[in-house]
């Protein structure tokens, strides 16, 4: 008579391999030389931390008091700039009274952002929503109708207008960038060219110079009592820049796929634009996304170069609301810092972002 098979319960491993403490013993102390980083590091941290936290905790002013921010000079922040000057800062020179209308603006176009991050709202309805949310931001902003002061295109700036500029520059630049990356690799010599002289062109020069090719050379070349709105002019520039360099981002994914698939593709008898459709693009930009959404926060972190045709976006705001006042002019670095912080946030949401792009089309490609 054959023996039954009585499996064998499974048993706890000897070591535990999950958890804070193998975390801290996998990364932070695996060999000497990781164990002699980190506590070097700590040491430093130790060191630096209680002055740190003297100056911008302990010591620190936080009510509007010009007085005694001077009297704590040298021994703790002035938070208190920010206090006072916050709403110029990230509003700019928005009229004072209608701030509710940027805040507004703002606050809507964030949570569209948020929401298209979320791959419940990836319908079809999204691109209809979106028309919207920029007719109510352009409505708010502009003014004019619904019995909302004008207010010039000029005249915006801070979070709105940083915030703004980079999400419309990024969204006319991925469409760009995909047409001039695929035009770089067509089989016609014209395409091809035009491709590689506008990629180069754009590559060879900084963004501040196309911002200043846009904002006072392009207007000379303009007929006669014809004018375009200085804004139109600085997102064109940024995003023909972005998608310069996003373009031979996704060139490089194009590039990396295998041969193979475009051959099995032609057997299967489909057309060039249902190969690029169904097989190609979406490959070549899932292998991209970490250098794509790098592109996006250099994006978002450019458009402080706006300053220098008279935007006022979040940097520009913070120093025309400190160089317009003597009395707060020496606490720039707190300022500084407050504005810092707004970056840092929307960047790191971003990277955060794309780590969870990447995860799920990971699970995607295992399943």
């Amino acid at each position: 008579m054959a023996d039954t098979f009585t499996p064998i319960a499974p048993r706890p491993s000897p070591v535990k391999v999950t958890g804070f403490v193998p975390w801290v013993r996998r990364n932070l102390f695996n060999d000497w030389r990781s164990s002699l980083t980190t506590l070097f590091v700590i040491g430093l941290v130790l060191y630096v931390l209680p002055g740190l936290a003297n100056w911008s905790l302990f010591n620190s002013v936080v009510r509007a008091d010009a007085d005694a921010c001077q009297a704590a000079r040298g021994t703790g922040a002035c938070w208190g700039v920010v206090t006072e000057k916050y709403r110029l800062i990230l509003f700019g020179r928005f009229p004072y009274e209608e701030h509710w209308r940027p805040l507004l603006a703002t606050s809507i176009m964030i949570g569209a952002l948020v929401l298209s991050c979320m791959r419940y709202f990836w319908k079809p309805w999204l691109a209809i929503m979106w028309v919207g949310v920029l007719a109510v931001f352009f409505t708010l902003m502009g003014g004019g109708v619904l019995g909302l002061e004008p207010v010039r295109t000029d005249v915006w700036g801070g979070l709105p207008l940083t915030v703004m500029l980079a999400t419309l520059s990024i969204f006319l630049a991925f469409p760009i960038a995909i047409m001039v990356a695929l035009g770089r690799r067509s089989n016609l010599p014209a395409i091809r060219s035009v491709c590689i002289v506008y990629i180069e062109l754009i590559r060879g020069v900084p963004l501040i110079s196309v911002l200043f090719m846009a904002s006072f050379m392009f207007p000379l070349f303009m007929p006669q009592g014809v004018t375009i709105d200085v804004l139109v002019r600085v997102v064109a520039g940024i995003t023909l820049f972005a998608a310069a360099y996003m373009a031979e981002i996704i060139r490089g994914g194009l590039q990396a796929l295998p041969k193979g698939q475009l051959e099995a593709a032609d057997t299967l008898g489909l057309s060039y634009w249902q190969t690029q459709r169904k097989i190609v693009l979406p490959q070549a930009l899932a292998m991209t996304v970490p250098s794509m959404m790098g592109n996006f926060i250099a994006i978002f972190k450019d458009t402080s170069l706006v300053f220098i045709v008279s935007l006022y976006e979040l940097v520009g705001a913070m120093s025309l609301a400190l160089n317009s006042d003597v009395n707060w002019r020496p606490f720039k670095i707190e300022a500084y810092l407050f504005i810092t912080f707004i970056y840092f946030i929307f960047c790191i949401s971003m990277s955060r972002y794309s780590l969870w792009v990447e995860k799920q089309l990971s699970a995607s490609k295992a399943r």
